[in-house]
């Protein structure tokens, strides 16, 4: 494991402390076959970012379960896939449209890669709003509500209730689950009824979701799969998932 870079290896090692529970310096050490002092630095920097805490000669977990996966863990999973699914979003927006951009790892990639272009834009969370922010082609607007502790996200009854009086070209959704029988869904229950009303706004909804995300299914319902309009994923899906996605007459894309 030493052609690993330094993202890789924080990756494994956030990986390995979900997994287990702990983790030892000098086991990581021995493993990626890399310095004790670069594991450390690498604790030191996963620690800053709230996935563990380090004890003497390692770390221990600080969170349990899929539903608290921290935001800082899940964006070192698939960038390169989550960059291409940006890219293929962005193109299918139209200069001058109105969005609703989902918050999540990749609606941040999606905020990225349309901060050139001409846009009315309503982020569901902070992050992907403040990479719009400042830029005189965008208009940002913001739905309000509550934000949720560590993802950042807008929930709760004032964030539901803007969608009441707005009415979007395109709603942009990213989901923890995608299946042909169970539809979209997600694992935090606080941003599903946000994300709900978001698409019920809009004309048109792009779900923007890698491809580890097919097949699968979260505990709260957001829409069904023949709700979505386009679904933009990456190119290591699995074609028997595609196929099922094509056979319900979604509009699949691969980036």
């Amino acid at each position: 494991m030493n052609n690993m870079d330094g993202r890789e290896r924080q990756l494994a090692i956030a990986e390995s402390v979900r997994r287990d529970g702990r983790v030892q310096v000098k086991a990581l050490a021995e493993v990626f076959r890399c310095s004790e002092m670069t594991v450390r630095r690498d604790l030191e920097a996963l620690e800053a970012t709230g996935l563990l805490r380090r004890v003497h000669g390692g770390a221990v977990r600080l969170f349990l379960g899929a539903e608290d996966t921290p935001f800082e863990l899940r964006a070192l999973e698939r960038t390169e896939a989550k960059r291409a699914v940006a890219a293929a979003v962005a193109g299918l927006l139209i200069d001058g449209e109105t969005v609703v951009l989902d918050g999540g790892t990749t609606a941040v990639e999606i905020a990225r890669a349309v901060r050139d272009r001409r846009l009315t834009v309503m982020p569901l969370a902070l992050r992907p709003l403040t990479e719009l922010l400042d830029l005189e082609q965008v208009q940002v607007l913001v739905p309000g509500g509550e934000v949720r502790p560590g993802e950042h996200s807008f929930t709760g009854s004032l964030a539901e209730a803007a969608f009441e009086h707005l009415r979007f070209d395109t709603c942009v959704l990213s989901s923890c689950g995608v299946d042909v029988r169970q539809g979209v869904t997600d694992n935090l229950l606080s941003e599903v009824a946000v994300k709900r009303a978001a698409a019920a706004s809009a004309q048109r909804i792009i779900l923007a979701v890698d491809s580890s995300k097919l097949g699968k299914v979260a505990f709260g319902h957001i829409c069904p799969v023949t709700a979505i309009d386009v679904l933009v994923t990456d190119s290591s899906a699995s074609p028997q998932a595609v196929q099922e996605l094509r056979d319900a007459d979604i509009d699949v894309r691969i980036a």
